[in-house]
Parts: structure tokens; C-alpha cells; sequence
């Protein structure tokens, strides 16, 4: 039987499994296959590298290992006190093993006069050391999988498996099972000469010590080694992908920046750009002018200016003859661009639409028919834009803004209106790490937009408890007498959107109480409201005639008030940091001195405590980043779920970012010095890849 179909065996046909637990560990682990239970790893090891004697016992000792021999088995106390002793000898005295619980099952599992080793925490009282409940082998049936390693290995169970006999212990008995069947019958799934110029253990010496280590150094090792290849393989794919794509994809040539960009440039723009600014758009020059379709990732934290960069992209796609289009995720942000845009180009001969669900008949036509003779050069919508009704004359340019709100199949639907496929300028005012970045969009370039526009003051973020309202209230009144706005935020979750709401209203009549018509005026939004009815609140917000905006999360992205200055989130402990960061990008967009007020109550999580801590310790959108990152892992940040490269089965981009950038520079090494992959060295890494690639559930390209 080969490698490939010996994994491939039913679980329930390993020695000690059969159908009964089979079936358990399909429907309680997922490990259908002799694969699934190789990559199940364990989630930590226990040190059995040393057993100490009972003379050694002290009260200050944590988890100890002893080998003696049982002497005594008895029972002890009446009623509830009840309980099972059993006296434990060793050359130089003895210790007390005690159980309160399933006593009988133990009482009749216990062998006088048989040698056992034992685990657990020792305890004194009345001069007599004992262990409660400890982890007991007998020394003659340590000899399997326990024999074989010094660090033991902790997997997880659950209570189900448990009662099956397949405890931590129970799959750690049936994982030595596999690694003695799979023995000499595991090749190497990496090239010979790979494996020995970057120094990596062998593949089954690795998936024998990850799992059954004899010592640290071999355990690292092995880790060290799955990490790798499972990285490496997964950037090999990526920037294959990525090369595939700029031979296959011819893109339109920008070869001249023309009269629009340079007025804009030298006439219009209402600020000096920032440096970062200004490398950004020389990245996206560069890219333009090759004749390859440009792929590219702009990120820059809220307030730092990516709109004007795309304005400016979009100004070269006109100077050379093409028209360019702006997808936003919902109405309100697809409109704040629009009015931003429109803003900006009033001086200049540039006809731009807005196009969203809410856009009249009429007016749809007058688009579609601009569209298609040219006369309209920028379009800015929601998905409106891939409508089949939608055609472009000549589309050369398209920015999706905050991407990982669309699926895959209507990016595509966009970039196929275009017999050419368009520029692609991907932003995101999300601020993503660049360990998930270069996983999540490995096959786009990324920029970075990491300085924000000269004279904005930062942030002052305060932490506020509910029995601190009123001194908050007192705060909000004193801004508002300054003549400042204020956005007052409640959490939105789909789960609860009646109980949300509720807390909306209240609260939205709590701040109407304490403050009252007519010295002030309060608006309300959130998602459940008419079109109309939230463009009307927003623009009373926008054109001053309100003071306070109370509101849901529909305000985190796409809102622009400069003059509003104070952000109260309340029950922020129900946030994400990423929601937390942007909803505070929506204040200190003036001038003047913001402020982001968290209110949570008294009783906090250790993550609540953490993601506030943070908060107020940074405005840093990319430290903020990290720290979620390490919070909740890849799976769930800027909805990447969506992403199969997050199927990881032992890499954590949360900690194993250096290997991440190890096997970033290897790959880029190799296509560096073998761009069309035709060496035999690299063919076998292809070959590799191919392979390995054919075990991954889900590996797919989302950008």
C-alpha cells in the first residue's frame, strides 16, 4: 500500500479504534482518516523527564512524577467524606493517593504489590504527604507510547470521548498506534536537497517527535519543521499564483500622466500630501506602466489620506483615455465618497455619478447611457455597479474599498466588464498585521499609507464606568457649548437585533432627557431605517442642526464630520479592537482635540480588560492589529474566514510570524533566481507543492 493511500484509511481500521470511537472521532474531532489523527498535535507536553523520590516531597513543588509501588488500598470517612486511600512506597518512604470521586471504578482498577508511576501535586497535612486524584500507569503498560517519550503529550478530548476510554491519555495511546503502523512508510514530502540546505528534520522524524518528543531540542525541531513547510508551501502558492497571473493577465498601459493629475496636483489638492503618500502613488506608477494588470493592496489607518491616493489613481486612468469606477460596501460610505470626491474635483472637467440601490430610473439611464459613450468618467456605487445593465466604455481602473466585505464572485463580476481585466487597487482602512497580510493577500503588492496628515492631533481615548454617566453627560455638555458634535455608539449584533435596538431606544431617550429641546437636538440612526430617513439624520449631523448623533455600528465606516469631536461607545466591551479603532476613526478629523469615551460596566473579561487597555494606550492602528490578532487569531479578523489560507493545521500566524518571513524570503529567492520554474530543483519544489496541495480543503485565491 503506497504513503498516500495507507493515510488515507479509515480511522476506524487503526488497531484500538473500531467503529464505535470511530465514529466519536469523526463527530466530535473531525478525524475521519489515518491523515486527520497524524495532524492532530497535541496542545502542549508534560515533562516526565525526572521522577522524584518521596523524601524530595515539599509543599512548594508543582505537578511531580514518582514510581513506587501500591502497598494499601482503603476506604476512609463516612457520608460525603468518604473517600478511597491508597498508599504509594518508594525506597526512601511513602505518599497517600487519595480519590473522592469515582472511587468503585478505581477501588477496582488498583493493584497491590504492582509497581505504578504517578502524577499530580502534592499536598501536607499532618505531617503525611498525599495526592489527590492523581494520573496513575502502571510501569508495565508505560512501556507503549508513555515508555517512548519523556514529554508527554496533552491532546484534547471531549466528555464524550472520555467515557469511550479516549481521554487525552486514550488518544495519545491510539496516536503511538499510528506513528508504529506508519514506521518507515511515511516519505519525504519536500525535495532531498531542500530538506538538507535549510537544515530541516526529516518529515517523519518530525511528525514522530511533534507528537512523542524525546527531548526539547527534538520537539522544537519538529515544529520548526511542519511550521516551515506548511508556510513555505503556502507562499510558494501564493506568489506562483501571483507570477501566473502578471504573464497571463495583460493589463492597460498608463504610460503618461497628463493634465488632469498634474492640475489636481499643483492646483487643487487642499493639503501637502504626506510622504507616505507620495511613496504610494509612485508604487502604483510603477505598477501601471508595466502592461501587467496592477494587483495591488493600499492600507492606511482612518484618517490617513487613501482617498486622495485614489483620486489621484483615478485622474491617470482619465489622462489615458479610460474610465475608472469606486465599489463601496454600503450606501452611506459609497455616498461619503462620492460627495468627497465631487468635492474635490469641482474645478476640473471630470464627470462623476453616483450609482446605489437607491438611485432612480431615470437617473439610472442617464448613467448607463454616459457610461457607455465615455462622457461619464468616474462611477462610485455599492454592488449597483455589477449589475449586467452596467457597461463601461473603456473601464481601466478599479478600487474596491474595504474589499473583505465583497465576495469573491462579485469582485470578479466587476473586473469582468472589461475585455482587458482593469488596474485592481484593493484599500482597506482596516490595519492588518503584516504576518495576516501577507497570508490573506500574499499574491497582491501591498501599501502602506503609516503617517497621518500633518497638524491632526491625536486621540485621547478614556476608559468611563456606567456609575461615571453623569460626569461623562457633564463632559458631553461642556463640548457641546464649545460648539463640537457628538456621536454616542451602541453595539449592534445580529443574534439579539431586538434587544439591540431596545438598548438603542433607551438610550436614545436617556440622552433626549438629559438633553432637552430646545437648547439641544438629537438625531438617531441605525441600519433598520428607511434610505431617505438616514440621509436626512446624517445630513442634519453633517450640516450642524444636531449635537448628538446616538446610533449602531452603521456609522463605522463612511462617516466625515469634522467638527464632531467627542465618540461615547457605550457597552465598548461588547467591541472588537478592529470595530473599537474604527468607530474612533470617525472623531478627530478637525482641527480640534478629540476624544473617545469607552464606557463599560464594573464586571470585565480578560480580553475586555486587554482590548481597553489597549485602546487607550494607542492610536496605532497596526499595533492595535497585532494585539487582536494575538487575541482572537487570523480566523475571524477583517472577516477572513472567507479565506482557505487560514486553514492552518500547525502554523499560528500569531505567533510564528519570523518563520512566516524565513519562508517568505526562500520563496522569493527561488523565483527570483528561476522565474519560469524551469530547473529541476525547482520543478521537484512544484511537484511538492502539487502534492501537498491536493490534501488542503481550502486553499483559495480571495483577492
Amino acid at each position: 500500500m503506497s504513503q498516500t493511500d495507507l493515510l488515507a484509511t479509515p480511522i476506524e481500521y487503526l488497531k484500538g479504534v473500531g467503529p464505535a470511537r470511530a465514529d466519536l472521532l469523526k463527530s466530535e474531532l473531525n478525524i475521519h482518516t489515518f491523515r486527520d489523527l497524524l495532524h492532530f498535535f497535541p496542545f502542549r507536553h508534560i515533562d516526565r523527564t525526572r521522577f522524584f523520590s518521596t523524601a524530595e516531597l515539599n509543599e512548594n513543588l508543582g505537578l511531580v512524577q514518582l514510581k513506587g509501588r501500591i502497598t494499601t488500598v482503603a476506604y476512609a470517612g463516612e457520608g460525603r467524606k468518604k473517600r478511597l486511600v491508597a498508599t504509594l512506597q518508594d525506597a526512601h518512604g511513602k505518599v497517600e493517593l487519595i480519590w473522592f470521586q469515582s472511587v468503585r471504578w478505581i477501588e477496582s482498577s488498583l493493584k497491590i504489590g504492582e509497581e505504578y508511576i504517578v502524577f499530580g501535586k502534592p499536598t501536607l497535612f499532618r505531617s503525611q504527604y498525599s495526592i489527590a486524584h492523581p494520573e496513575l500507569e502502571l510501569v508495565s503498560a508505560a512501556q507503549g507510547f508513555a515508555g517512548q517519550a519523556v514529554l508527554q503529550p496533552v491532546y484534547s478530548s471531549t466528555d464524550k470521548l472520555k467515557n469511550k476510554g479516549l481521554d487525552a491519555k486514550g488518544i495519545a495511546r491510539i496516536s503511538f498506534q499510528l506513528q508504529e503502523q506508519l514506521k518507515n512508510q511515511l516519505p519525504e514530502s519536500l525535495p532531498a536537497f531542500f530538506v538538507q540546505k535549510h537544515k530541516l528534520m526529516s518529515r517523519a522524524a518530525a511528525f514522530q517527535h511533534i507528537h512523542f518528543p524525546k527531548d526539547q531540542a527534538s520537539l522544537d525541531a519538529a515544529r520548526y519543521r511542519l511550521k516551515f513547510e506548511e508556510l513555505f508551501l503556502l507562499q510558494f502558492g501564493l506568489l506562483w499564483q501571483k507570477r501566473t497571473r502578471l504573464s497571463k493577465y495583460k493589463g492597460y498601459v498608463f504610460g503618461q500622466v497628463g493634465v488632469h493629475f498634474m492640475d489636481f496636483y499643483e492646483n487643487q489638492l487642499p493639503f501637502e500630501l504626506t510622504n507616505a503618500q507620495k511613496r504610494v502613488l509612485k508604487e502604483i506608477r510603477a505598477d501601471v506602466k508595466t502592461g501587467a494588470q496592477m494587483n495591488r493592496l493600499l492600507q492606511g489607518d482612518v484618517g490617513s489620506g487613501k482617498t486622495v491616493v485614489a483620486l489621484l489613481t483615478m485622474l491617470l486612468a482619465i489622462d489615458n483615455g479610460f474610465q475608472a469606477c469606486l465599489m463601496a460596501p454600503t450606501e452611506i460610505l459609497a455616498t461619503q465618497h462620492y460627495n468627497t470626491l465631487r468635492e474635490m474635483l469641482r474645478e476640473m472637467p471630470v464627470q462623476i455619478r453616483l450609482l446605489t440601490g437607491s438611485t432612480g430610473t431615470r437617473e439610472r439611464r442617464e448613467i448607463h447611457a454616459a457610461l457607455q459613450d465615455g462622457s461619464l468618467h468616474f462611477l462610485v456605487g455599492t454592488h449597483a455597479l455589477i449589475e449586467p445593465a452596467v457597461v463601461f466604455q473603456n473601464l481601466g481602473l478599479t478600487i474596491i474599498d474595504e474589499q473583505h466585505r465583497f465576495g469573491v464572485a462579485q469582485r470578479a463580476q466587476l473586473w469582468a466588464k472589461s475585455k482587458v481585466p482593469p488596474h485592481v487597487l484593493v484599500m482597506t482602512a482596516t490595519p492588518i498585521p503584516r504576518t495576516l497580510a501577507m497570508t490573506l493577500y500574499g499574491d497582491l503588492d501591498i501599501s502602506v499609507i503609516d503617517e497621518l496628515p500633518a497638524g491632526r492631533k491625536p486621540i485621547k481615548t478614556i476608559h468611563s464606568r456606567d456609575a461615571q454617566r453623569l460626569k461623562v453627560f457633564e463632559f458631553m455638555r461642556r463640548e457641546i457649548a464649545l460648539g463640537r458634535q457628538i456621536y454616542v455608539v451602541y453595539p449592534m449584533i445580529e443574534e439579539s437585533e431586538k434587544l439591540d435596538l431596545k438598548f438603542l431606544h433607551d438610550g436614545f431617550e436617556a440622552i433626549s432627557r438629559a438633553f432637552p429641546i430646545p437648547q439641544y437636538q438629537v438625531s438617531i440612526l441605525h441600519g433598520k431605517m428607511k434610505a431617505d430617513a438616514k440621509e436626512f439624520e446624517m445630513q442634519r449631523f453633517v450640516k450642524g442642526q444636531t449635537n448628538i448623533m446616538v446610533a449602531t455600528t452603521v456609522i463605522e465606516v463612511g462617516v466625515n464630520v469634522p467638527n464632531a469631536s467627542v465618540m461615547v461607545i457605550e457597552n465598548a466591551e461588547r467591541f472588537g479592537l478592529s470595530q473599537l479603532h474604527q468607530l474612533r476613526g470617525r472623531v478627530g478629523r478637525g482641527a480640534e482635540q478629540s476624544y473617545c469615551l469607552l464606557m463599560t460596566s464594573d464586571k470585565l473579561s480578560a480580553d475586555a480588560r486587554v482590548r481597553i487597555k489597549t485602546m487607550c494606550e494607542t492610536n496605532d492602528g497596526f499595533k492595535i492589529a497585532e494585539v487582536d490578532l494575538q487575541l482572537r487569531g487570523p480566523g475571524d479578523i477583517s472577516g477572513t474566514q472567507q479565506s482557505g489560507s487560514m486553514d492552518f493545521s500547525i502554523a499560528d500566524l500569531a505567533t510564528d510570524g519570523e518563520i512566516l518571513r524565513q519562508a517568505r524570503q526562500v520563496v522569493e529567492a527561488i523565483f527570483e533566481e528561476d522565474p519560469s520554474l524551469e530547473r529541476a530543483e525547482t520543478r521537484q519544489l512544484v511537484a511538492a507543492y502539487n502534492e501537498v496541495h491536493k490534501h488542503r480543503k481550502n486553499w483559495s485565491r480571495i483577492s
